[in-house]
């Protein structure tokens, strides 16, 4: 097991990182410049996380950041997942889907390797305009999501498979574009 400081360090990368796209996404939507104290912050985390900080240090201005943040922001920090793979995961475990921590965890990682198959081959430039395109990436859907636990049915199955790539083909317009990505 690794030492709890090599954990703490990993958790508050992953944090740093999910937070930064947020930032990024926030930024590039105001047209005007972001607040002062924001910019600040922004600028600390960014130049402490790598050096400056012990690790103790940077986990304690990031958990300070966090508690700035909206609840669903807070959400996707604690899930420790993206908005993107939060969006994902909240459309496979709602309506509330009974499911243990474990399970959870598993979860979350279809709904990663999902968006990473995706956005590595499937969502190409124009995928919605074809049929051939549109059903290699329902397929893949289905593919990836027959790794979620047991504890979803049969028929549980073929509606979250159908709602995830409802939400795919509303959200991802291909080659990089979708409603994650900052304008």
């Amino acid at each position: 097991m690794p030492p709890a400081s090599n954990v703490r360090r990993t958790s508050a990368n992953r944090k740093a990182r999910i937070i930064r796209s947020g930032l990024q996404k926030v930024q590039s939507e105001i047209p005007w410049p972001t607040p002062k104290g924001c910019n600040q912050h922004t600028r600390d985390v960014r130049y402490n996380e790598p050096k400056g900080l012990d690790v103790d240090g940077f986990f304690a201005k990031l958990t300070d950041f966090v508690k700035e943040l909206s609840a669903e922001e807070q959400r996707g920090v604690a899930e420790q997942l993206s908005e993107e793979e939060l969006a994902l995961f909240d459309l496979l475990t709602k309506p509330e889907v009974d499911l243990t921590d474990k399970e959870k965890a598993e979860v979350k990682k279809v709904a990663r390797m999902l968006l990473q198959t995706l956005k590595e081959a499937k969502l190409v430039l124009d995928w919605r305009k074809k049929q051939r395109t549109r059903a290699d990436v329902y397929s893949t859907v289905k593919t990836v999501l027959d790794e979620l636990p047991r504890a979803y049915s049969t028929e549980l199955y073929e509606q979250k498979c159908d709602a995830v790539y409802q939400h795919i083909y509303d959200s991802y317009q291909g080659e990089g574009a979708s409603i994650y990505a900052p304008h």
